[in-house]
């Protein structure tokens, strides 16, 4: 398993002006712990790259990013099950991003409490997920 408190160093991701352009991008810091780089509405934010409901990717439909959810990768335009947002805690461990001079930064939350997406960042559960991506990308859909 991944340890969470290994380093507060921030990790070079890229130029801002790349994330941007690019929309998101993936790293995998200290070794195992894999990042979503986003750029969303003007702000660049960082979080584990995997879905806390287990190996769920963030997905792209008409270049919109959406969660990967069962009801999603189905079809995203189906009304879904609940209609108004209702709040679980905190399940997914985000990070600290820090833009110096046009370069972005990420610094891993080292915070020891753990969330449910702390489980996903493993060797056994990286290995069902490249499982996962080689099958969503044979149904045309682009995931990282």
């Amino acid at each position: 398993k991944c340890d969470r408190g290994q380093s507060l160093d921030s990790h070079y991701i890229g130029r801002k002006e790349d994330i941007v352009r690019a929309g998101r991008v993936t790293r995998v810091l200290n070794g195992c712990r894999d990042v979503l780089i986003l750029h969303h509405q003007g702000q660049i934010y960082a979080m584990d790259m995997r879905c806390y409901r287990e190996l769920h990717l963030y997905v792209e439909f008409n270049s919109r990013l959406c969660i990967g959810l069962y009801q999603a990768v189905d079809n995203p335009t189906v009304t879904p099950l609940w209609t108004e947002w209702r709040s679980k805690g905190v399940k997914q461990r985000i990070h600290q991003v820090t833009v110096v001079k046009g370069h972005v930064y990420v610094t891993l939350n080292t915070h020891t409490e753990e969330v449910e997406s702390d489980r996903y960042q493993s060797h056994k559960h990286r290995t069902r997920w490249r499982s996962q991506k080689l099958f969503s990308s044979k149904r045309n859909i682009t995931s990282e």
